[in-house]
């Protein structure tokens, strides 16, 4: 089972890095643009430099916008989709993220203590559940599941920016866990 933390966790890949001193320039170019230019999970995605150029604006648009859904609740749903997924790492960094951000670590540990359906502050609430199913079972989602979302005063717009955060760690998710693996502090 997933040993899920606050704690900086690191990654260790499966396919060797790119190299600084290796790098093309289109590849130092798509690493610069990267959120951690330097970390092993960026050098190995530089091995598609077309793939990663395009991945990090992407992740920039969905993750850091000031627009929309507040950034905590973002690293609240990525957290959660990482947890679905067995993500540790993912988990890891968007936990501590989220609890930078609010000043609450006693979220991402109800969560990590207690499993997903933890009990909440609604809106919180809301957001996790809505993460976990879109996560475990999207081909089960229905009109239905944005009710909840609606009910906490969740707007269409944050409703949008919750999914397209969901869905980039699914993929984020599945790039860490099939090229390399969790070290745990």
């Amino acid at each position: 089972m997933a040993r899920f933390t606050q704690a900086q966790v690191e990654w260790a890949p499966w396919i060797e890095p790119v190299s600084a001193e290796t790098a093309t320039e289109e590849q130092r170019a798509a690493l610069t643009a990267s959120p951690s230019s330097n970390s092993p999970y960026f050098r190995t995605l530089a091995h598609d430099v077309a793939s990663l150029a395009e991945r990090s604006p992407l992740f920039h648009s969905v993750m850091y916008v000031p627009r929309g859904l507040p950034r905590a609740e973002r690293e609240l749903a990525t957290a959660v989709t990482s947890m679905v997924n067995g993500c540790v790492y993912c988990c890891s960094v968007h936990a501590r993220r989220f609890s930078e951000l609010t000043k609450k670590p006693e979220i991402p540990e109800a969560l990590f203590a207690h499993g997903l359906d933890a009990p909440m502050e609604p809106r919180h609430r809301a957001v996790i559940d809505y993460a976990v199913k879109l996560t475990a079972t999207p081909s089960e989602m229905v009109p239905s599941d944005l009710a909840p979302l609606r009910a906490v005063g969740l707007s269409d717009l944050e409703i949008l920016d919750l999914t397209h955060a969901v869905a980039m760690f699914a993929n984020a998710n599945r790039l860490m866990q099939t090229l390399g693996e969790p070290v745990m502090p």
